[in-house]
C-alpha cells in the first residue's frame, strides 16, 4: 500500500497526517485556554481600579448647615480629606470682595470661589494647605481666615493665599445647595 495508512470511501489518509491534526488541535486548544486566561487576568486588573463600595458611599455627602453660627467654621471629612464650611459675616464678605487682585498670590475673585453667588455667606473649601498638605487652623492668621501652622501660610476668609509659602488658594470642592439648610458635596 505504500505511504498510505488506510482507505476510507475513496479517501486516502497519509501516514502522519492524523498525528499532525492532533497536534494542531492540541495547540489550538492551548492557545484558546491561554487567551481566555489572559482575558480574565486583564479584566480582574482593570476591575481592581474601580472604586470599592465604601469609597463610592463617600463620593457624595449631604451636610445640614442650619446649626452653623455666623463667623464660625466647621470641619467635615469627605473622601478622606477635611472640608471647611464657613458661615461668613457681611464684614468678611465685604473684605473678601474688596481685596485687591494685585495683593493675591493666586488671584481669584471671591464670587468665583462660591457654590452659589446668591449665597455669599457660605464658603466651602478643602482643608488642605496647598504648600505641603497640612491642615490649616480656622479663624486664625493675619486675615482671620485660616493659618497653616506647619510653614506659616495665611489664607483670607475666601480661602485665598495671602502670605506664606503656599502657591495656590485652598481648593473649592464640587457641590451645590439642595435647600437653604442642606449642602451637598460631590
Amino acid at each position: 500500500m505504500g505511504t498510505y495508512d488506510t482507505i476510507y470511501d475513496d479517501v486516502q489518509i497519509e501516514k502522519g497526517s492524523s498525528r499532525r491534526a492532533f497536534t494542531y488541535l492540541t495547540l489550538g486548544g492551548a492557545r484558546f485556554l491561554y487567551a481566555t486566561g489572559a482575558r480574565l487576568a486583564a479584566m480582574k486588573f482593570v476591575a481592581s481600579w474601580s472604586a470599592s463600595a465604601d469609597v463610592l458611599a463617600l463620593a457624595a455627602m449631604e451636610i445640614d448647615i442650619a446649626k452653623i453660627e455666623p463667623a464660625s467654621c466647621i470641619t467635615v471629612k469627605w473622601r478622606g480629606k477635611p472640608v471647611f464650611i464657613r458661615s461668613r459675616t457681611e464684614q468678611e464678605i465685604s473684605e473678601a470682595r474688596t481685596a485687591g487682585m494685585d495683593e493675591l498670590k493666586d488671584p481669584e475673585a471671591d464670587d468665583a470661589r462660591l457654590f452659589d453667588v446668591d449665597r455669599p455667606e457660605w464658603l466651602v473649601v478643602l482643608g488642605v494647605c496647598t504648600h505641603l498638605g497640612c491642615v490649616p487652623l480656622p479663624n486664625q492668621g493675619e486675615y482671620k481666615g485660616w493659618f497653616c501652622p506647619c510653614h506659616g501660610s495665611h489664607y483670607d476668609t475666601s480661602g485665598r493665599i495671602r502670605k506664606g509659602p503656599a502657591p495656590l488658594n485652598l481648593e473649592v470642592p464640587p457641590g451645590q445647595f439642595l435647600s437653604p439648610t442642606l449642602l451637598r458635596l460631590g
